[in-house]
Order: structure tokens, then C-alpha cells, then sequence
């Protein structure tokens, strides 16, 4: 790996399978250690990656709670920035409004929990949702290398779409 890292870092990769594309990030274990820790301790992680509506340069994907007990609003934003990774937790019933498009293949249940890791490819973010005001994240890690070349492919997925492809996080 060409990043340089201590050994307490801990880094993961991001993938998109079908366009064969993959970023490095480094977790911020000291800003966001109990989200840090469900994610690492759920790994690997794929799902149905999916384009944001509201919140303009973001691709997500969603998975059923992993953690013991969901973390805490860790170093919080509602503006991300290139390259940031966040955590965020709902329940089935705030995601499954017909607005938000994700039909019965998302599996959303009311009141069953659900994770959305996502990552933020491009700048003027802004986590404000029309249904419920904002939605603050929890900045869990950091792309550290490969960012253009993943940003090059979310600009791709959001032009031309999102079907059969995946999102994908693993341990390095």
C-alpha cells in the first residue's frame, strides 16, 4: 500500500464489483471508536449500492444491524466531505416512504433496524432530508487512496445507473 500508516492503523477497502473499482480508508478509530468497532467487527460487508437523492455526491448501501448496540452519534456531520465514510442507523419505517424508491428488494421492515454505510465522492454535501429535517452521520473513516479513480465510478453509477451493482467493505 502506498499510504504510510502506524501500526495501531486499521484501513479497509471500498469496492464497486461490477466496474471493478476500489478505494482504500483508513478507520478514524480516534474519533469514532464504537462505530469503528461494529464496522470492523462486521466484516465483510456487500450490498445493492445505491445512488443518494437528497444528499447529492453519495453512494450508500444498506444492511440489517450488525452491532451489539448501535453507537452513538460519534464526530457528527451533516456536511461530509471527498472521501468520508458515515454511519448511519434508521429503521425501516423512516426508509420506507415511498419517496425513496427502494421497493420490496431492499427488504425494510417497520421498526427493524438498518444500517446505511456510505461514502461521499465529491464536495456540497448536505444531510437534510425532506421527510424528517437532518440526518447527521457519524464519520467512521476516510478514503486515503483511490479516491478520483471511485469517484470517476459513482459519477458513472449515478449517470447510468445502479442496477446489479454492488458496494462492497473489507478488511485489508
Amino acid at each position: 500500500m502506498a499510504h504510510s500508516a502506524d501500526s495501531t492503523d486499521r484501513f479497509i477497502e471500498v469496492s464497486l464489483a461490477k466496474r471493478g473499482v476500489a478505494c482504500t480508508a483508513k478507520l478514524l478509530d480516534d474519533r469514532a471508536p464504537l462505530a469503528c468497532a461494529a464496522v470492523w467487527d462486521a466484516l465483510p460487508l456487500v450490498s445493492d449500492v445505491y445512488h443518494a437523492k437528497y444528499a447529492r455526491n453519495e453512494i450508500y448501501a444498506l444492511f440489517p444491524a450488525f452491532a451489539p448496540q448501535e453507537p452513538p452519534l460519534e464526530n457528527p456531520t451533516v456536511t461530509p466531505i471527498p472521501g468520508d465514510l458515515c454511519y448511519f442507523s434508521f429503521n425501516g419505517t423512516q426508509l420506507g416512504s415511498q419517496s425513496y424508491g427502494y421497493g420490496d428488494g431492499a427488504a425494510l421492515a417497520a421498526g427493524a433496524p438498518v444500517v446505511d454505510l456510505a461514502l461521499f465522492y465529491e464536495r456540497n454535501n448536505l444531510l437534510m432530508n425532506g421527510d424528517v429535517g437532518w440526518v447527521p452521520g457519524i464519520v467512521w473513516g476516510q478514503v486515503v487512496e483511490g479516491l478520483d479513480e471511485m469517484a470517476a465510478a459513482c459519477q458513472d453509477l449515478w449517470r447510468a445507473g445502479a442496477v446489479g451493482e454492488t458496494l462492497g467493505f473489507k478488511r485489508l
